[in-house]
């Protein structure tokens, strides 16, 4: 019997910026074709901010709309957490800049780092704060500028990324909708396969290290894809065990936008015809931790997802860390 939820979604907010690359754009920039992008990954295009714009100025706008959607003000807000690896700068974190935009005076603010599974690792938190320790009303926010990160002479991952974010207030559950449950897991022994290795304490900005491209991501393609499906799978698997629900009584799966080949792999293993599956990866490649909640703010707000709706969300990302989470909307 799943516990009651103590937390709930109270509204719902996106962002992505107006600039659009599309796949024949690339076509100029590196070596690749529409076609060859489209059969690997399901991408059309992404979304990717003008230079001099950062994520706070992203995350404050998803957030000003969640709030909206919430009928929440700003003052009210006592917990701010922003999951991203791509802050505007390495402190202060990011969330302090949008607590300030959105004059959340009485927010404690914070960033959380776990690349792509930084939302669901930072709804996990929130959810731990506010019952633990008293804070009513919570701002979660997934976002990420990976173009900041990409080496736009590399085909295997220039094509992959965009520029997004995506925010819950999160309030008390009224007794049946909310978070049910999450599963949260990493594993650092594969950190060599997925990784930015510049810009950090070990190699820190230098003209040598910029000649050499390490502030760039460095990706194993092949490596990745084989442990994302194995562990949103296993993921996926362990919340609905764990909160013993059966993956038939799902009414919508929102995985994390990385590449329609896995999507389609993991919903495959759970036998989820595609109606029940949210994909959105066409329109906004692979935003990181602003992938699933921009797609559960797209769900919400175009009826896709209905109050009452069980929801699953599953990532996975660079780490490795992966997540999973059920959800009464």
């Amino acid at each position: 019997m799943t516990k009651k939820p103590q937390v709930m979604v109270l509204g719902s907010g996106r962002a992505v910026p107006e600039k659009v690359l599309t796949n024949a754009d690339l076509e100029k920039m590196v070596d690749t074709t529409d076609q060859w992008i489209l059969s690997r990954t399901g991408i059309r295009e992404r979304r990717i901010v003008e230079p001099g714009v950062g994520l706070s100025e992203l995350a404050t706008a998803a957030a000003q709309r969640a709030l909206a959607d919430a009928g929440v003000a700003a003052e009210e807000i006592d917990l701010i957490i922003v999951g991203t690896v791509t802050g505007d700068m390495k402190f202060p974190a990011t969330a302090c800049l949008v607590q300030d935009r959105l004059g959340a005076r009485r927010a404690t603010a914070f960033d959380l780092s776990a690349a792509c599974s930084g939302f669901l690792y930072s709804l996990q938190v929130a959810q731990g704060l506010m019952t633990t320790a008293g804070y009513r009303r919570a701002l979660v926010i997934g976002g990420d500028v990976l173009t900041s990160m990409v080496n736009w002479e590399d085909r295997d991952t220039c094509v992959l990324f965009g520029d997004g974010a995506g925010a819950v207030v999160l309030g008390p559950s009224d007794g049946e909708r909310g978070l049910l449950h999450c599963y949260l897991r990493s594993d650092g022994a594969y950190s060599g396969l997925l990784y930015n290795p510049g810009c950090g304490s070990l190699n820190p900005p230098t003209p040598e290290n910029v000649r050499e491209r390490l502030n760039s991501i460095v990706m194993n393609g092949r490596e990745v894809f084989r442990h994302a499906v194995t562990s949103m799978t296993e993921a996926l698997t362990r919340v609905l065990e764990e909160a013993g629900i059966a993956a038939g009584d799902i009414d919508l799966l929102i995985p994390h936008q990385a590449n329609l080949r896995i999507i389609e792999a993991v919903s495959k293993r759970f036998d989820m015809p595609q109606e029940r599956v949210y994909v959105n990866v066409e329109r906004y490649g692979n935003t990181s931790a602003a992938s699933i909640p921009i797609a559960f703010d797209e769900a919400r707000r175009s009826g896709v997802l209905q109050p009452g709706n069980l929801v699953a969300m599953v990532t996975f990302g660079g780490g490795f860390t992966w997540a999973a989470g059920l959800m009464r909307c």
